[in-house]
């Protein structure tokens, strides 16, 4: 009986052998192929009807799927094409599929809107989006410059290399209300609190899409997300495999009065591999390298007024836009005193004495001015970008992965903030681990931050004028001072000789740009940490961690969704920014959203009920909710309302900054700030002193209130609606208004005293400060694949605190301009586009002053090459007709970028 068991058994193990390898024999092979152009399509979905099995066609357009029973019906979809099935009776047999194009206009399905898969026209909120074929077809250098031609997007350039979009107002050189996202992992520099262009991140290559949320978001992307929301996603290693190159050879500074022409190259690779649709890997990287835009406004800035004021370089107190050193004069009292320190700490009593009594009969409030030097005395303008990307993953079944990536960036660029900041080799590495789900995901990872050799430009000409200018003006003074009384001058007679022998003797002195000695000295300066040199030694970092469920695989009746994160701000600058001179210091954020979305009457209207709460580590905990309703009024077209909430707790500059500047002292508006520096007795912001000095009324002392986050609540109302499959058009309104907006006040402590000292101090606006806005896109299909496109926004802000820089810089009104066709004979392809805005207001910590209207036209043609798989050349400009201009007042003046480049297997 038992033998009669075993040879049962291993009968059935024999026939399960023989059944399990004929169902491994079911492998269907064939390939697509683009039903009018005939080109191979990559990337396209493959999957079996009732089934999660699937893959993807490699770059040649080929597949091969394994069935475990024949017929199957097989599915074949992707973004642009109708989605096809063919049913298949014989394995042998190749499959040949003529994917027929279609209209894309609104059919894009997007995630960010909901967190979910809906079409670009369905979504209930405003949102802008970049697919594969725009960003391989973009008029711009990069897919990151091409970001300034979505509608509502206005982009202010530091450098060529640090660039910052942002949309509805409080834009600048780093924007802290916008949240940026590469692949889920938020791409902020955690000692800045926002993201350093696309420094790290990905490169071309390797971008599948970029969806852009205008307006508050917090509610599902978590603190930031006041104005908006950019998502970067990568491409699937499983869906876009083999080998893809890029190479770009350009020229900039045509016609440049402050540089001859120099060249341009940007240098990318990408390769990835998927193993039995199980496992895969990628591999990318990119080399950016350029002489960057010229900072050189040479107009004459005053400090005390906060505007562009007459004046040249010979002008006493002279302090060039784009020419630093003479920030902080020199009090002529204060130097012999602290020279008289210097001497009386060396044992030479005798001269500390003389130089105390020349002190003494010197005026406290005289000042010498320090010559200026130009920023390109300051850095050499070398600029470039070497970013690297990897990733593992792992088909833990069809439909769940896991995976092991890392992005790292190190660059040369210039950053304006509260001054120009020349950053050199900075470098930042994001490392994540993830499981993704066909319902959720959870992942955790790391931003490591370091600043390299950056400096503050500013300071480090303040600090040569310090340590070597003022010395030689302090000595000659105090000899030709003295020699004066010993002739019989009066003291105001002496000092007026003194000033002008001493300034004499320091400008005959002083060191010259382009000498040995100038070049030892900022070299010396630019290395030494501040506060005695220019350097900033950071490296702070974060660590995040969450989770997201969506419970459609058990709840029918509605779409639910939930998820959680945490993160950890570790700041870690050794007193170079942050209040941290005694150790690290340590912030957390932890929050948890919900989302409901529920369609009626046959999804004719669907409606979504979100709300978020987080606590923050300094601060009381918040709740954002956020409402959002989309009604199909006809086929393909949609009304949209939305209520929404954001916030966004001050960031770690806010709450912690402690940055010695040559104009003033910047700090976080934490109330330990306020103690350490005495704020708290006379004090007075530059509003209230400005007031008295016009009509003499007493100015109120500054009164410290209770530092909160900054809330945000948005209405907006639009339309999205395809008219006879060949126009799209895109409206909306809204308005919005912000509780405890944060700015910056500048304090003065001791005015008119020789121990006068300023500040620039974090708060809360006392009002509530409004913002609103129109928008209008359309799109047009024209016959023979040609499309034309435009866009017109106007943003504005009322109710503003006259002591409050908000930061706005915005410009009223902008459009954009569209003309393009990728399809003509089916191998060639142009854009052109035309960008203009209005002249408009810029403030920051740096300066204030009128930024000029301009316009820009950015244009490309392309050859695809049909017999090298998916590749073209492609020769473009941005800024066509070299119209140098500023788009932020402080920041370089940017003229045209000319460039050709070959791309392998990249559509």
């Amino acid at each position: 009986m038992r033998k009669a068991i075993n040879f049962l058994l291993v009968l059935a193990l024999a026939n399960l052998i023989v059944i399990t390898s004929f169902a491994q024999k079911n492998t269907i092979s064939g390939s697509v192929a683009n039903s009018v152009t005939k080109e191979k399509v990559g990337a396209v979905s493959v999957s079996v009807k009732g089934s999660t099995a699937g893959t993807f066609t490699d770059d040649k357009g080929n597949f091969k799927i394994t069935v475990s029973q024949l017929p199957v019906t097989l599915l074949f979809s992707s973004v642009g094409f109708e989605l096809q099935q063919i049913t298949v009776n014989n394995a042998s047999d190749k499959v040949h599929v003529d994917f027929k194009p279609t209209s894309t206009l609104g059919q894009e399905v997007v995630l960010a809107a909901t967190r979910s898969s809906i079409k670009s026209l369905e979504s209930p909120v405003s949102i802008e989006r970049m697919n594969r074929a725009m960003i391989v077809e973009a008029p711009s250098p990069s897919f990151y410059d091409a970001i300034a031609n979505l509608k509502g997007v206005d982009m202010v350039t530091s450098s060529i290399m640090f660039k910052t979009p942002g949309t509805r107002g409080f834009n600048g050189s780093g924007n802290l209300r916008m949240n940026q996202l590469v692949d889920g992992m938020d791409n902020q520099a955690p000692g800045l609190n926002f993201a350093v262009g696309n420094i790290v991140g990905l490169n071309e290559l390797d971008v599948d899409n970029v969806e852009l949320l205008p307006g508050a978001s917090s509610a599902l992307y978590g603190s930031g997300g006041m104005t908006g929301t950019l998502l970067m996603t990568s491409k699937d290693p499983f869906k876009y495999q083999g080998l893809s190159v890029q190479f770009k050879q350009g020229v900039n500074h045509i016609n440049d009065s402050n540089s001859s022409a120099a060249p341009y190259y940007d240098f990318a690779a990408r390769y990835a591999k998927a193993f039995n649709n199980k496992f895969a890997f990628r591999i990318s990287g990119e080399y950016i390298g350029a002489k960057d835009w010229i900072a050189n406004d040479q107009r004459n800035f005053s400090i005390q007024s906060g505007q562009i004021v007459s004046g040249n370089k010979s002008t006493p107190n002279y302090n060039g836009v784009n020419a630093y050193g003479n920030e902080s004069p020199l009090n002529i009292q204060q130097g012999l005193q602290i020279a008289a320190q210097h001497y009386a700490a060396a044992g030479d009593q005798t001269t500390a004495g003389e130089l105390n009594g020349i002190a003494a009969a010197t005026p406290s409030n005289g000042y010498a001015f320090f010559p200026t030097y130009n920023e390109n005395t300051l850095t050499d303008y070398n600029a470039y970008d070497l970013k690297a990307s990897a990733g593992l993953f792992y088909k833990l079944t069809n439909t769940t992965t896991a995976s092991l990536t890392g992005n790292f960036g190190s660059a040369n660029t210039i950053y304006q903030g509260t001054d120009r900041y020349s950053l050199k080799n900075v470098r930042i590495g994001q490392y994540k681990a993830e499981v993704t789900g066909a319902h959720y995901y959870i992942r955790a990872y790391t931003t490591q931050e370091d600043a390299g050799s950056s400096y503050d430009m500013g300071a480090t000409a303040q600090l040569i004028n310090a340590n070597y200018y003022a010395p030689n003006y302090i000595n000659a003074y105090a000899v030709a001072f003295g020699t004066a009384l010993g002739m019989g001058a009066t003291p105001a007679q002496a000092y007026s000789a003194a000033t002008t022998q001493a300034k004499l003797y320091a400008d005959a002195n002083m060191l010259q740009p382009g000498t040995a000695a100038f070049t030892k000295a900022l070299d010396s300066i630019k290395g030494i940490a501040i506060p005695n040199g220019g350097k900033f030694n950071d490296q702070t970092n974060l660590y995040v961690g969450e989770g997201m469920y969506n419970f459609s695989d058990l709840i029918k009746w509605a779409d639910v969704t939930i998820g959680t994160s945490t993160r950890e701000f570790v700041l870690n600058s050794h007193g170079t920014i942050f209040a941290d001179t005694a150790g690290t210091i340590s912030i957390n954020e932890t929050g948890a959203f919900a989302q409901i979305q529920k369609g009626f009457m046959d999804d004719m209207l669907k409606i979504t009920v979100a709300g978020r709460y987080d606590k923050n580590s300094n601060f009381d905990g918040r709740f954002t909710p956020r409402i959002t309703a989309v009604y199909r009024v006809a086929k393909d077209n949609f009304i949209r309302a939305s209520y929404q909430t954001a916030y966004r707790f001050p960031s770690t500059q806010n709450q912690y900054i402690d940055l010695l500047l040559p104009s003033a002292r910047l700090i976080g508006g934490l109330p330990s700030f306020i103690t350490e520096y005495g704020l708290n007795t006379n004090t007075f912001d530059t509003a209230t002193l400005g007031n008295f000095q016009r009509t003499g009324t007493p100015p109120t002392p500054y009164q410290y209130k209770q530092f909160k986050p900054e809330t945000v609540a948005s209405y907006e109302l639009g339309y999205k609606g395809l008219v006879n499959k060949k126009l799209l058009i895109d409206a909306y309104g809204f308005y919005a208004q912000y509780t405890n907006f944060i700015g910056l006040t500048i304090l003065s402590k001791d005015p008119g005293t020789p121990e006068q000292k300023n500040f620039g101090i974090y708060t809360n606006s006392s009002t509530l400060v409004n913002t609103y806005g129109v928008g209008f896109g359309l799109d047009y299909l024209l016959p023979k694949g040609f499309i034309a496109s435009g866009n017109f926004v106007y943003n504005d802000i009322s109710n503003v605190e006259s002591s409050l820089q908000t930061d706005f810089n915005t410009p009223k009104t902008k459009f954009n301009l569209s003309f393009a066709n990728y399809t003509i004979k089916k191998i060639y392809g142009f854009n052109l586009t035309y960008r203009w805005q209005q002249s408009y207001y810029f403030e920051s910590s740096f300066i204030a002053g009128n930024t000029p209207a301009f316009g820009t036209l950015d244009a490309q043609i392309s050859l695809k090459l049909p017999k090298i798989s998916n590749s073209m050349i492609k020769i473009g400009a941005t800024n066509l007709l070299n119209n140098y201009h500023t788009d932020a007042i402080g920041n370089a003046s940017i003229g045209g970028l000319y460039y050709v480049s070959f791309a392998y297997n990249v559509f």
